[in-house]
C-alpha cells in the first residue's frame, strides 16, 4: 500500500474516532436539554443551569449559565470559600491584652462563643479564670445591626439575627413552655422582660419582640403543650456587658480602645464542625459572623465589606463573571451571582479542600443530612447530591456536587428565580433532573 494512502486512512479514522466523540457529547448535551425545554415547570420562570465534569474539567452543559441569578443562600457557599482561605483550624473567640491589674478584650466575631449547639467555651473559662479587672472594648464592630437588602419586617423570625462584634448563645432568646404550662426563657436575663398582653392576638400562638427594644409579649391565653420559639434578641454593647456579667458572675467594664498590635487570641471551636454548622442547616448567623471573623484576622477590625471585598480581589478575581457579593448569608436581595461563576467556586472549593470525603460531610446529603435530607432519596442508602440550598421567596437553588451511578465527579448550580407556583414544585423539579443525570449520565 502506498504511504500516502495509509496515512490518508489512519487521517480519515481519526476524523472519525474524534466525530463520535462530539457525537457522543452532543448527545449528552441534548439529552439533559430535553429535560429542561420538556418541563414545564421549568419553563414558567427564570432558570439557569450549570454542569461541570470535574476530573475532565470541562463545562458539560448551560442553561442561561452566564446570566446573573438572586442566589440566597448560596451565598454561604462564598462565604465559605473565603474562610478556607483566611482563617486556620480553630476560630478566634477572643483577642485581649493583660495589663499589671487588668485584663482588656475584644470581640471577633465568633459564632460559636457559648452556641447552643457548637459550644465553645474556651473564650468564657480564660475570662472566668482571670484574677484581673475585666474590660470589654466595644470599638471592633461598626456596621448595622441588619445586612444591606434584608427584610425588616423579619426582625423577629429566628432565621435573621442581629450581627454584632461578641455574639452570645447566638444571640436568640428560647421562648418555652414548662412542664406546669408557664412561659420560661433563656437566657433567664430576659425573664424580666417577657409578658403577657391581653391585647395581642397573632392567628397563632407565639412571642413577639419589640422592634427597638427586648421587650417580648405573648397572648394572654392558655401556652399550647410544647411550645417553642426562638426570637433573635436586641444587641446592644450594654447587653452585651449584662449577659457576660450574669454568666462569668464578676463585673465587666466598658471601654473604647482600638485594638492592641500586641493583643494575643483565645481561640474556641474547631472551624470544620462551624463550617458545617453553617452549611447543612444554612444557618445565616453564623454566615454572617464568619465573614466578621476573617474581617479581625486580617484588618484588625469587624467589617463585612473590608472582607468581601478582600476576598473577591484576592481569591475570587478568576471567576467568569463578577459577583456581586453583599453579605455573608445570602439573606440579601442585592447578591446577584450566575450559575457558571458558582461552578467555577465549587471547583475552588474542592481543590482548597482536597478531600471529596471531608468536603461531602460539611454539606448536606441528598437523603441523608441538612435541607436536602427530605429532597432526595439515596441511591441504595448512599447519597449521590451535596449540596447548598437557597431560598427566599420566589426564589429556590440547589449547588453543589453530584457523582454519577458510572462515577463521574460533577458539579452543579441550578438556580431558579421569580417564580410564583409553591417552591416545592420548583424543589421536586431539580431533584427530577439532578436524580436523572446522576443515573444517566
Amino acid at each position: 500500500m502506498p504511504r500516502t494512502t495509509f496515512t490518508f486512512i489512519l487521517m480519515f479514522c481519526g476524523l472519525l474516532l474524534g466525530s463520535c466523540n462530539v457525537n457522543r457529547l452532543s448527545v449528552s448535551k441534548s439529552k439533559i436539554k430535553k429535560q429542561f425545554t420538556n418541563s414545564q415547570i421549568s419553563n414558567d420562570h427564570f432558570t439557569g443551569f450549570a454542569l461541570y465534569d470535574l476530573d475532565e474539567k470541562k463545562m458539560v452543559f448551560e442553561l442561561n449559565a452566564d446570566k446573573y441569578f438572586t442566589p440566597a443562600s448560596n451565598t454561604k457557599l462564598f462565604t465559605f470559600y473565603t474562610c478556607l482561605k483566611m482563617l486556620g483550624d480553630s476560630i478566634p473567640a477572643l483577642k485581649y491584652e493583660t495589663h499589671a491589674d487588668s485584663l482588656i478584650f475584644w470581640g471577633t466575631g465568633d459564632p460559636s462563643f457559648l452556641h447552643s449547639d457548637l459550644k465553645g467555651t474556651n473564650g468564657v473559662r480564660f475570662l472566668q479564670a482571670s484574677n484581673k479587672q475585666l474590660y470589654y472594648s466595644t470599638t471592633g464592630y461598626t456596621g448595622n445591626f441588619f445586612g444591606p437588602g434584608w427584610g425588616w419586617d423579619d426582625y423577629n423570625d429566628d432565621y435573621q439575627v442581629e450581627i454584632n462584634a461578641l455574639p452570645l448563645e447566638d444571640n436568640e432568646a428560647l421562648l418555652y413552655a414548662d412542664t406546669d404550662g408557664n412561659m420560661q426563657v433563656k437566657p433567664q436575663y430576659f425573664k424580666r422582660d417577657l409578658t403577657p398582653d391581653a391585647s395581642y392576638s397573632p392567628e397563632s400562638f407565639k412571642v413577639k419582640r419589640d422592634f427597638l427594644t427586648n421587650n417580648f409579649v405573648y397572648p394572654q391565653t392558655s401556652i399550647p403543650a410544647k411550645f417553642k420559639q426562638q426570637v433573635p434578641w436586641k444587641t446592644s454593647d450594654m447587653l452585651t456587658r449584662a449577659l457576660l456579667e450574669d454568666t462569668l458572675k464578676q463585673p465587666v467594664y466598658l471601654v473604647s480602645l482600638p485594638v492592641s498590635s500586641k493583643a494575643r487570641v483565645i481561640y474556641n471551636s474547631n472551624a470544620d464542625s462551624v463550617y458545617r454548622r453553617m452549611l447543612q442547616p444554612s444557618d445565616n448567623f453564623i454566615a454572617e459572623q464568619l465573614l466578621l471573623v476573617c474581617s479581625s484576622t486580617k484588618f484588625n477590625v469587624l467589617s463585612t465589606d473590608s472582607v468581601i471585598n478582600y476576598s473577591k480581589k484576592h481569591f475570587l478575581n478568576d471567576l467568569p463573571d463578577e459577583p456581586q457579593w453583599i453579605d455573608g448569608s445570602g439573606l440579601s436581595r442585592y447578591n446577584l451571582f450566575t450559575p457558571r461563576s458558582i461552578v467555577k467556586l465549587l471547583c475552588k472549593i474542592s481543590d482548597e479542600v482536597k478531600n471529596d470525603s471531608l468536603l461531602y460531610s460539611m454539606m448536606s446529603a441528598g437523603g441523608l443530612t441538612g435541607t436536602i435530607k427530605n429532597a432526595y432519596k439515596t441511591d441504595n442508602g448512599k447519597a449521590f447530591v451535596w449540596a447548598k440550598t437557597g431560598s427566599l421567596s420566589n426564589n429556590h437553588n440547589q449547588s453543589g456536587y453530584l457523582v454519577t451511578r458510572k462515577g463521574k465527579r460533577l458539579a452543579f448550580s441550578f438556580m431558579n428565580n421569580n417564580f410564583i407556583r409553591p417552591a416545592k414544585d420548583i424543589r421536586n423539579e431539580m431533584v427530577r433532573i439532578v436524580t436523572w443525570i446522576h443515573e444517566t449520565y
